[in-house]
């Protein structure tokens, strides 16, 4: 991989503004800047919604602000969609779905050490939309054969779109569907999800990402054959032990993780400071380092730091609507601030 991550600043792309230059503004303060995603713009700016253009059988409510999925639809619709396969127009975010996406790629783009895009994963979105009889389209095997298929095209032309603007350009997939694998009462569990993505990520360009905020089992997401992880560092609290060996042997491949440190919620940031929370990453670190045979210098090389998750709603957040997305605007900024001071703190502790 060409990425030199060396602490460098990145977020999670759903931003709770309403205007796409502030959201951009707050972009491009980081090291790493991405396409953010608005969706109180408009529901075609919403992660599930973008991720379903052009999907057989699936059809966007923006009045309901629902995905609406038709399995008679969905056999009607194959024969149009396999014509239309080879044609980079079916899997392109186009600028009805994505305002903010080509205004990023508008932009000059060549002086960042990187930039990054996003597509909501297979998972997430196979259980997100509901068929007819309310069940997830995921347990159709033939449905989520062809939207692994479906989403790992999406991921490609992105990444083509955004290499042609940097050549350090990646794309992760956001999958907090990976949080329900593991539900007993999920018809769709951890060991088949494994299966699919191992496959699913060999057909991915460029080098693989992966994101997600729900608390998943580490070394799970460790294995499922990525180079750049992204997860909630801040939520786990401590580091596990047990969890060393597998954070090591993904480092020593020459791999990436992007850890979530800042918290955006307001009622968790009030309580932090760049100072504690820099402490926290490197007390996670120094676990994996004392357990292992990984020195910190090498950890801190290849770690990306990053908000913990998104921030479109805020539970503290009161009155009337566009004052709960003043808060909620302000608390991304307020993170986005901590993250240079975190990274500059872990840049000058570790010498990268």
């Amino acid at each position: 991989m060409a990425l030199e991550a060396r602490c460098r600043t990145t977020a999670m792309a759903i931003m709770p503004h309403t205007n796409i230059e502030e959201a951009l503004e707050l972009v491009f303060s980081l090291d790493i800047p991405f396409w953010p995603q608005l969706p109180k713009i408009s529901f075609y700016e919403d992660v599930y919604a973008q991720a379903s253009e052009n999907f057989p059988g699936i059809a966007v409510d923006i009045e309901r602000e629902k995905l609406l999925f038709d399995t008679a639809r969905f056999q009607q619709e194959l024969g149009d969609y396999s014509e239309k396969m080879d044609q980079t127009e079916t899997f392109a975010l186009s600028q009805q779905y994505s305002a903010v996406y080509h205004n990023f790629l508008d932009r000059d783009l060549r002086g960042y050490h990187a930039i990054r895009g996003q597509v909501t994963g297979p998972v997430s979105l196979g259980f997100i939309v509901l068929d007819e009889d309310r069940k997830p389209i995921i347990y159709n095997d033939e449905v989520r054969i062809l939207l692994f298929d479906f989403i790992q095209q999406k991921v490609n032309v992105q990444y083509r779109d955004l290499k042609g603007k940097n050549p350090n350009a990646f794309v992760w997939l956001d999958e907090p569907g990976l949080g329900f694998v593991f539900s007993g009462l999920s018809g769709y569990n951890d060991l088949q999800a494994k299966k699919d993505y191992w496959s699913f990520i060999q057909g991915l360009e460029g080098p693989k990402g992966l994101h997600l905020c729900p608390n998943v089992n580490l070394p799970y997401l460790l294995e499922l054959g990525v180079d750049v992880l992204s997860f909630d560092a801040y939520q786990i609290e401590f580091m596990p032990r047990e969890y060393a060996s597998a954070v090591t042997e993904f480092l020593k491949s020459g791999r990436v993780i992007s850890w979530g440190i800042v918290p955006t919620e307001s009622a968790m940031l009030s309580k932090e400071t760049p100072e504690k929370l820099a402490k926290r990453l490197m007390e996670y670190w120094e676990v994996v380092s004392l357990n292992t045979d990984i020195s910190l210098k090498q950890i801190a090389e290849q770690a990306l730091v990053a908000p913990a998750r998104c921030c479109i709603k805020d539970m503290e957040a009161k009155g009337q609507a566009h004052q709960s997305t003043s808060m909620e605007e302000k608390n991304v900024g307020k993170a986005f601030a901590f993250l240079g001071e975190v990274s500059g703190m872990l840049k000058d502790r570790y010498g990268v």
